[in-house]
């Protein structure tokens, strides 16, 4: 009998939680196909990026909306510390409300947009912007879905040699309420088509964190079944680097699949004690997401010990990618660079708001069956932008 998490599919599809489980679980074969399909892609990938990295100097701005955004908030530091080219990471949220802070009109700039269906309106909006607004605009989309509002943006195109559309994995456009299989494709092909590695330092990496992942889906369950059983009413996930990204990705899960009957909340490491440690109280889960780079673990290791020895929160916890024997931290045990360990790590973030979503009572699939929050946002009016 087919199942997931140690649920059959019967027991699933009456809580309405079948989509989520296999959209969780689906995700080490996902990244295989993911690795495929960017290497078979690579020559046109080239000829595309060519006249774009030809100049240092592009900016090059990763957006989208929701777990959308925050996937490219996740990878930016990384991407530009290991480029040492101009990666930013703005929600096409806030390009669209006000655009001239995000967009530079006379510098060449490549707008990689994140969507798994790509027809949110601002999604749309942002590409229209940024073609209106910036002299020298490319676009690069990573959408799940083949028949989006931006895929028809790509056919109608005067120039199509300044747009290139990449489709993620069949099974990719998840049928849940929340973002996973399509956020972490989406993160995976922008990092191996930018990441500047050689092609078997690529392929090693993502079979290791496709095989890591395969196994914590498993030995992770009953640890995310544990702490899904606590009566927290906040989960804060903290993390430096491009784990903040993470952080705000993770926080957002738990939200999202308990319909905000759980608050959740994200800051930096070296952030919380600025005020926003005061959300650490006795109903708390804080996790803490753990670099492998020792200069920053230094930071991760001090706030997670502070933590521990408070005695405040219900429960604290850290991710760390190095083996470590330490009471409450679970290691991937291996020394795998940070851009990696965001896969495996999103992989508990998800579990995690799964199984809070079921000890909530909820409908994992649409926590919010009303219709006040949508799967596609909807009632957004976008207004024609006539500021010079």
């Amino acid at each position: 009998m087919q199942q997931y998490f140690n649920y059959s599919l019967d027991w699933l599809t009456q809580r309405n939680a079948q989509h989520t489980a296999k959209e969780i679980w689906q995700q080490p074969q996902i990244w295989r196909e993911v690795l495929e399909l960017i290497q078979q892609k690579q020559p046109e990938l080239q000829q595309f990026l060519q006249p774009i990295l030809a100049d240092a100097n592009s900016d090059i701005i990763l957006t989208g909306a929701g777990s959308s955004a925050f996937g490219g908030v996740a990878l930016a530091p990384w991407l530009r510390e290991h480029t040492h080219r101009n990666f930013f990471a703005y929600g096409t949220t806030e390009i669209v409300a006000d655009p001239l802070q995000y967009l530079r009109p006379n510098k060449k700039t490549l707008i990689i947009s994140f969507a798994r269906s790509g027809n949110s309106p601002e999604s749309v909006a942002t590409v229209q912007l940024a073609d209106q607004l910036v002299a020298d605009c490319y676009h690069l989309f990573i959408t799940c879905n083949p028949n989006s509002a931006l895929t028809q943006y790509a056919a109608k195109a005067n120039n199509s040699k300044r747009i290139f559309e990449l489709i993620m994995p069949e099974g990719t456009n998840d049928l849940s309420f929340a973002m996973t299989s399509s956020i972490s494709s989406m993160m995976l092909a922008t990092l191996l088509i930018f990441g500047n590695f050689d092609n078997q330092t690529t392929i090693d990496a993502v079979n290791k964190i496709a095989d890591i992942a395969e196994q914590k889906l498993i030995n992770w369950q009953n640890i995310t079944k544990q702490l899904a059983a606590k009566s927290h009413q906040r989960v804060i996930y903290v993390g430096s680097s491009c784990f903040t990204g993470l952080a705000q990705e993770s926080a957002l899960k738990i939200l999202e699949l308990t319909a905000g009957k759980i608050a959740s909340r994200f800051d930096s490491i070296l952030g919380l004690r600025h005020g926003p440690k005061f959300m650490v109280d006795k109903q708390s889960l804080v996790i803490c997401l753990c670099s492998n780079d020792a200069y920053i673990h230094k930071y991760d290791n001090d706030l997670f010990n502070e933590l521990v020895h408070d005695h405040i929160a219900t429960d604290v916890l850290a991710l760390c990618g190095k083996n470590n024997n330490t009471a409450n931290v679970l290691s991937i045990n291996s020394d795998l660079a940070d851009c990696w360990l965001l896969f495996p790590y999103l992989i508990f973030a998800q579990m995690l708001a799964f199984e809070k979503s079921l000890s909530c009572g909820l409908t994992p699939d649409n926590p919010c069956p009303t219709g006040e929050v949508n799967r596609v946002v909807k009632g957004v009016t976008i207004y024609p932008f006539n500021r010079v």
